[in-house]
């Protein structure tokens, strides 16, 4: 009989933060190989959420089967000057064998405080016995300042609370979100120089489209003009193979309009990023809870894929590029939402609403966003160990 070596034991928090779950390390808790970026770090990661799953399932692993539970985070002890902790993020394919790290997730950095300060990443001195604690993060994906403000009682994080989250089902206490400057990178909020584009997609057609950089890479479209309302859920996509297939193309002509990939072939080793978002005017709808949405209870409709099929609810980095535009006379989100001025706006996504600000200004000839404001919660699902085979490393 063959002996194999045991599983080895690796010290993990599981989290959810706004409409995600993943499952966070502090990085020197990873095994040595995996502290470092490389193979042996998307090995562990993949292994962990239980990919490449041919089944689509993720049933081996932590992994939920969807982009919003594929997802793990690696937390270390700020080095840089004015922050506390060092965030990356790494979203994992479910069906394919490999890690992106081309962007943020912003759902999960509503937890990431959380964690730093648990966890002692963030120094005491800096948390108060009762009130709220400001946790500067370096965001290690997009090179990018984001603030969370944490509740603290008794001197421990505060995860109960009577704050409630469409598309969470029950109420936690609320993190107040600042992502500083959230232009992705060093690039510019509007990579072509347009507030609308032109996009020319092969067997889809010529679509106008506002292509954001901000929070995440965004590429914008107007509902009616590939057939939708604003007020689909995701049955009404994520069945349909053609309408997925056209995303895609969608998505992966956009990327290469943004100056993100030189070639459609690319898109498919860049799953993350950028987003594609369709938007409509305010209108009523059902949302996936059954719960009733009022047009005159929201700015504008907005349905955004990510990792190829539309989201439940909406991604945190995505509401950042919808505050962004909205911010921004002239762009699809904003017209659609009435084309007026604003520092923010309230959206209907398919699980209900979200309210995001933001405060943009025209200076040197171009946009800028000081920063977008959030609220999301997050808590501790469970922690321990994730078990790995050893072979994985």
């Amino acid at each position: 009989m063959t002996n194999y070596a045991p599983q080895l034991r690796v010290p993990a928090t599981y989290m959810r933060g706004g409409t995600s779950k993943g499952v966070f390390f502090n990085l020197t808790d990873l095994p040595e190989t995996a502290q470092k970026p490389g193979p042996a770090r998307d090995a562990l990661l993949l292994r962990v959420i239980g990919s490449p799953d041919p089944y689509g399932k993720q049933t081996d692993g932590m992994g939920g089967a969807t982009s919003s539970t594929s997802k793990t985070v690696i937390l270390s002890k700020s080095e840089r000057e004015g922050y506390d902790v060092d965030y990356l993020f790494g979203q994992v394919s479910i069906d394919k064998p490999f890690v992106d790290w081309s962007g943020n997730c912003g759902n999960l950095t509503a937890a990431v405080g959380a964690f730093a300060i648990t966890n002692g990443l963030v120094d005491r001195s800096k948390i108060p016995e009762n009130g709220v604690a400001t946790v500067n993060i370096w965001q290690a994906n997009i090179n990018k300042a984001i603030i969370a403000k944490v509740p603290i009682t008794n001197g421990e994080v505060q995860e109960t609370g009577d704050f409630e989250l469409d598309g969470v089902t029950f109420p936690a206490a609320e993190v107040e979100v600042a992502f500083v400057d959230p232009a992705d990178g060093e690039g510019a909020i509007f990579p072509t120089g347009r507030l609308v584009d032109t996009l020319e997609v092969p067997g889809v057609g010529s679509l106008q489209a506002t292509m954001i950089n901000a929070g995440i890479p965004t590429i914008f479209i107007n509902a009616e003009d590939i057939g939708y309302t604003g007020t689909e859920l995701q049955d009404d996509i994520n069945s349909d193979f053609e309408a997925l297939s056209k995303f895609e193309a969608i998505r992966a002509h956009g990327a290469v309009q943004m100056g993100l990939i030189n070639d459609v072939g690319e898109a498919a080793n860049r799953q993350h990023t950028p987003k594609v978002a369709f938007v409509a005017p305010p209108r009523g709808y059902k949302s996936s809870s059954g719960k009733d949405i009022l047009g005159s209870d929201i700015d504008v409709l907005v349905r955004a894929l990510s990792m190829g099929k539309l989201h439940h609810a909406m991604m945190g980095t995505a509401a950042v590029a919808i505050a962004a535009a909205a911010a921004i006379p002239g762009t699809l989100v904003n017209l659609a939402a009435g084309g007026k001025d604003r520092e923010s706006v309230t959206f209907g996504h398919p699980s209900g609403t979200l309210r995001v600000g933001a405060k943009a200004t025209f200076e040197d000839d171009k946009w800028q966003i000081e920063q977008a404001v959030m609220s999301r919660s997050a808590r501790v699902l469970m922690e321990g160990n994730v078990r790995v085979p050893p072979e994985q490393l």
